[in-house]
């Protein structure tokens, strides 16, 4: 049986990544990745874009979102939507107040980033050079692309150390109850993503994945570029037993030093097999 290779977590540059809707979808039909979904941070703009390139390019865009989500006492906790309806007034709306809220927070930290530079006695950055990384709005990548084009940092990392991570201005969140009754709300599934960023510590990990699952998430990200084997196991078991969805995907920006699309660590390929049950369950929430 063919076995076809898919990435569901993969960022445009309508929110952090570095390449357009329709580049990415290049670079996936070059990686002979068949399904692809731009799940951009609080916003659907880059979907509509990705699907008039995938149909051309024989590569399937699964319409989705990533939600930055507060549950409990953790924070900054991200929830993937797939199948959702892109074009849902009420769910724009509430993705444009957060995307206001996000662009304020990106500009204080453009701010404070150029408080340090003038500090060291270097020219501030201007919104140009910024925004010549972005689309829609711009986010603390592009802000390292242009610290690493002005040649203030050695690499994108670099940037995050010496800049981006010291002058951080805390986001705004939905809350998980209402994040993933919306992903529901609009026909979509709701799924965890890289679930080991919340923690490490599989006591503590089984134990959210088991209040979410109460709370109606539907699936985890099983297979993520955070995920050591052993961790990634431990994701495998853990849906297995709870009956939730299973689902792959790089998180690429185009800024990650040696990631690819439809790749994982050491090499792991996305299995396409993952997709019949997220699929049935995306017919079964449009219902």
């Amino acid at each position: 049986m063919l076995i076809m290779n898919i990435d569901l977590h993969i960022h445009s540059s309508y929110s952090d990544g570095a390449f357009t809707p329709s580049e990415l979808v290049a670079l996936a039909r070059k990686q002979d990745v068949c399904v692809i979904a731009i799940a951009d941070h609080d916003s659907v703009a880059g979907v509509e874009e990705a699907a008039v390139a995938g149909g051309a390019a024989d590569v399937e865009v699964l319409p989705a979102v990533e939600l930055s989500v507060q549950f409990k006492e953790w924070e900054d906790v991200h929830l993937l939507g797939y199948g959702i309806d892109c074009r849902d007034e009420k769910f724009l709306q509430n993705l444009d107040g957060f995307r206001r809220r996000r662009e304020g927070r990106n500009d204080e930290i453009l701010m404070r980033v150029n408080d340090s530079l003038r500090a060291e006695g270097r020219n501030a950055l201007n919104r140009e050079n910024v925004m010549a990384f972005a689309r829609e709005s711009i986010g603390r990548p592009h802000i390292a692309r242009a610290l690493l084009e002005q040649g203030y940092a050695d690499s994108v990392e670099d940037a995050f150390r010496r800049y981006l991570v010291p002058c951080n201005v805390p986001k705004s969140y939905w809350l998980m109850d209402e994040a993933i009754a919306e992903i529901h709300r609009i026909g979509g599934v709701a799924v965890l993503a890289h679930p080991t960023s919340i923690s490490k510590d599989t006591s503590t990990l089984g134990s959210v994945i088991a209040d979410l699952h109460l709370s109606g998430l539907d699936g985890i990200e099983v297979y993520n570029n955070m995920g050591w084997p052993l961790e990634i196991e431990f994701l495998r078991r853990t849906a297995e037993d709870r009956g939730l969805l299973m689902t792959a995907g790089s998180d690429f920006h185009g800024i990650e030093e040696g990631l690819e699309i439809g790749r994982g660590r050491e090499g792991m390929h996305f299995d396409s097999a993952l997709l019949a049950p997220l699929y049935g369950r995306i017919r079964q929430m449009r219902q």
